[in-house]
Order: C-alpha cells, then structure tokens, then sequence
C-alpha cells in the first residue's frame, strides 16, 4: 500500500485487501504489548474453563491492525483522528484474518479527512468491524 493525498481520495474507494495468519504468538504477543493480562488471551486452559476451544485475540490488538491498515494505505503525513470498532466472532489460533476498507466520506464539512468503514473476517465471520477518520495534511 502507499500512501495518499487527500485530492486523490474517492468515496467507494476499496483498500486492497490485507491477509494475516492468526497464530497463538500472534495473540499472546498483542496481548502483552497492550498490558492486557486477562487469562483468555494466553492461557488456553484458562481459556477451555470459559466455554472457549483456544485463546483469543484482544481488542487493543485489534484496533492495532485497524490502524495499521488504515496507516499503511494512507501514508505516513496523514493522522488517525478517531476509530471506532464493534467486535463480532473472536480470532482463534489457526485462523486467518482478512482487513478490508472502503472509503465512505470525503472532506465532510470542509475538513481535509476521510471516512474508511473496516471490516476483519475470519474463518467464523465477522471479526470487527470498524469507522475510521483520516485527516490529511
């Protein structure tokens, strides 16, 4: 991905897609990362005593790849103003997930920024789905 200038945004704009295993590191690495030290991200016999096969992915983990994607296809000048994310099914070890954007608003109320809607799925479904606002120099 390489990144933009606000004049050559396009709303219904897709964002190449962006693929990326799911492994337990993966998890317990963004886990640690983001001081989240709850059980289900680490300990799968923790994890099993809760109803659930595997660990899971965090949502601070996942909020990093929203905005590395979203970082990745709109250049290092641009700045993530908001983003805002609804989970949907975890990310278990074995899977993979697939980032997809689209973007929705340009240069609302005469702000040079853009609307991106971001969707994570998996082998599940849905993962994430997100708004994200880029403002653009």
């Amino acid at each position: 991905m390489s990144g933009r200038t606000f004049e050559s945004l396009v709303q219904g704009e897709r964002l190449a897609p962006l693929t990326i295993p799911v492994t337990a590191t993966l998890i317990v690495a963004g886990a640690i990362a983001s001081r989240d030290f709850e059980p289900v991200h680490h300990d799968k016999d923790e994890a099993n005593r809760r109803g659930l096969p595997n660990i899971i992915m965090n949502i601070l983990t996942t909020n990093g790849f929203i905005a590395r994607y979203v970082t990745d296809w709109s250049g290092p000048e641009a700045r993530l103003r908001s983003i805002s994310t609804r989970l949907g099914v975890p990310n278990f070890p074995g899977d993979t997930m697939k980032i997809m954007g689209e973007v929705t608003r340009v240069g609302a109320e005469g702000r040079r920024e853009a609307e991106l809607q971001v969707r994570i799925v998996n082998g599940l479904g849905e993962h994430a789905f997100s708004t994200v606002v880029v403002a653009f120099p």
